[in-house]
């Protein structure tokens, strides 16, 4: 964060109906590009009336509520889907399945340009919040905040600088992490899918990346045999390093890059256009108290035309593998 000046904290944000179906392998919590997204939206709409710019964000989640239930009899689970009302010819609308999740979540954003006093930073952190109040994230509907018996609010945004020297920065994230409890903060685990792909090719060669990300993630229940009770086992779930996740992280091209209005039915006709396919990557859910500096919870946009890659990137296997070596 080179020129990163301080840091906002969005706290315990009410999200209702929020897509919960963010990928095609996968169903749950919304995908990074939907807070980042949030976030760039956000920006465009105060970039009239404040001098600042955003970058990274770091996604925390308090409660999660998926809108699923189980059939009788059954031990799958099926979204809970809205009955529309019949079109004017008393004839049922087409039937779209959708995915819906109750949530609650804190944002930590990162910001550049000018701030001001301490004063003028409390002014314009409300003046954000009031902003993304009227906003959509992830597709849901950000409620109304809840307030105390005296009238004030709850959890009041909080924005405060960032120190010049790295020491002095992972000092003041030691403080700040506490204000993100009870929660878990999502990061980036790609060192641990190659990792896993690498130990699954020893013995069948063939294995793919999709191959070591489902067998990361799902639950595996697999016998141990010891060598005085052969003819015994005993089933167990295999342990994994953490609360880890398939995560949609972006796109990867499938097709060249189309001039604007080249393609019939775009969306946006004065844009270039191109098909994509979804690109996951392994997330962990870890407690704050975990991290040492803002850097490891981020996620940034990062868009490379020439390879066709359209990503959000974290950069936590990093961060703390510099950290490691210090």
């Amino acid at each position: 964060m080179p020129d990163a000046r301080a840091l906002l904290l969005l706290k315990r944000l009410q999200v209702q109906n929020a897509n919960a179906i963010a990928g095609p392998l996968s169903w749950g919590f919304p995908a990074p590009s939907a807070f980042t997204g949030f976030v760039h939206a956000l920006q465009r709409r105060l970039a009239a009336t404040l001098e600042i710019a955003f970058g990274g964000v770091g996604i925390i989640c308090h409660r999660f509520d998926p809108q699923v239930y189980k059939l009788p009899g059954r031990r799958t689970q099926v979204f809970r889907l809205t009955r529309n009302p019949l079109n004017k010819k008393g004839e049922p609308p087409a039937f779209v399945e959708e995915g819906r999740a109750h949530m609650e979540v804190s944002l930590l954003v990162e910001i550049s340009g000018k701030l001001g006093t301490e004063g003028r930073q409390k002014l314009t952190a409300r003046k954000i919040l009031d902003h993304a109040a009227g906003m959509r994230l992830a597709g849901g509907s950000i409620l109304p905040r809840s307030r105390a018996s005296d009238g004030s609010d709850r959890h009041e945004p909080e924005m405060w600088g960032l120190p010049d020297t790295r020491q002095e920065r992972r000092e003041a994230f030691r403080k700040t992490r506490r204000r993100l409890l009870p929660g878990f903060v999502l990061v980036d685990r790609k060192d641990l899918l190659h990792v896993h792909l690498q130990a699954l090719r020893i013995d069948r060669p063939e294995a793919s990346a999709v191959d070591a990300l489902l067998d990361l993630c799902r639950l595996n229940i697999e016998p141990s045999i010891t060598a005085d009770k052969a003819d015994e086992a005993s089933w167990s779930v295999r342990s994994t390093p953490g609360w880890l996740v398939p995560v949609p992280v972006g796109y990867r091209a499938l097709s060249k890059l189309y001039a604007p209005g080249e393609v019939e039915n775009a969306r946006d006709e004065a844009a270039p256009f191109r098909f994509v396919e979804s690109i996951y990557s392994v997330g962990e859910w870890m407690g704050p108290h975990r991290l040492d500096d803002p850097t490891q919870l981020l996620w940034h946009h990062e868009a490379c035309p020439e390879t066709g890659l359209y990503q959000c990137a974290n950069y936590f296997s990093a961060a703390a593998s510099e950290e490691n070596n210090i």
